[in-house]
């Protein structure tokens, strides 16, 4: 059975300060605190309680900032947490950054074969997989070509055909569900509906609200590292909103 649950989580960034600094900022460092580099707290999360059990679609919405990102790496074991409980059950797959990690030098097979090994899949199981992911690719001859010839939109065409060739349990989505032109868009949100009709769980991070209301069920708002509310998912998206509104009236 796929579930996760996170108990009163919090995940706190330490970041030592770094830059050049004057003989003056160094004596005192030295006398007042010895050799230790001045470090920097940033609460990403605080006092997170969530549950989500087998056959949820959960979105997470929020401004940039707020911990969405960050809360979905956590759920992936990325990030552990620095004080709570993180509890996972089933297997994760995870589709963030899918246009980073190419081997330029490399083939688009080659590269097929490299990120199908990091995603899980065996030399045979990947194998099986290529000419799937190629005729979704829609690259044709130029997956013979090194990917340090591949323009941005083919890079991503390949990275997308590739990381959902998966068959996921948990399936933990951030920002992938506009890629590439038009015409690969609408392929991209059909891959994406097969992928969730087989997932046994999914959370989903994204700006575009519409996708969240057509592929999810519930939904949270992040805001500043707290979940802020949670509840159905056209009722959470109508009252961010609102409050998205509000505060550009207030503003302006």
């Amino acid at each position: 059975m796929a579930c996760i649950e996170l108990d009163r989580l919090s995940l706190t960034f330490r970041i030592k300060q770094q830059g050049r600094r004057s003989l003056k900022d160094l004596l005192v460092r030295q006398i007042f605190q010895g050799f230790r580099s001045p470090v920097t707290k940033i609460r990403a999360l605080q006092d997170i309680n969530l549950q989500i059990g087998e056959g949820e679609r959960v979105g997470i919405l929020g401004h940039n900032g707020a911990g969405k990102s960050t809360l979905l790496k956590v759920l992936a074991g990325i990030y552990p947490p620095s004080r709570g409980r993180r509890l996972v059950q089933g297997q994760i797959s995870s589709l963030f950054d899918i246009a980073l990690g190419f081997e330029d030098e490399e083939t688009g097979w080659e590269n097929i074969s490299y990120r199908g090994f990091l995603q899980g899949e065996t030399p045979r199981s990947i194998r099986s997989k290529m000419p799937a992911i190629a005729d979704f690719s829609e690259l044709g001859d130029f997956l013979n070509m090194p990917v340090r010839y591949y323009s941005a939109g083919m890079r991503i065409r390949l990275a997308f055909a590739i990381a959902t060739a998966i068959e996921p349990e948990i399936l933990l989505v951030d920002e992938v569900l506009s890629v590439g032109d038009l015409a690969f868009q609408h392929k991209a949100r059909q891959r994406m509906r097969e992928m969730m009709a087989k997932a046994r769980l999914i959370v989903v991070v994204s700006h575009d609200l519409e996708s969240l209301a057509n592929l999810c069920d519930r939904c949270i708002w992040m805001d500043h590292g707290r979940i802020h509310r949670e509840g159905a998912v056209q009722e959470m998206i109508a009252t961010y909103s609102a409050s998205v509104e509000s505060n550009r009236n207030t503003a302006a």
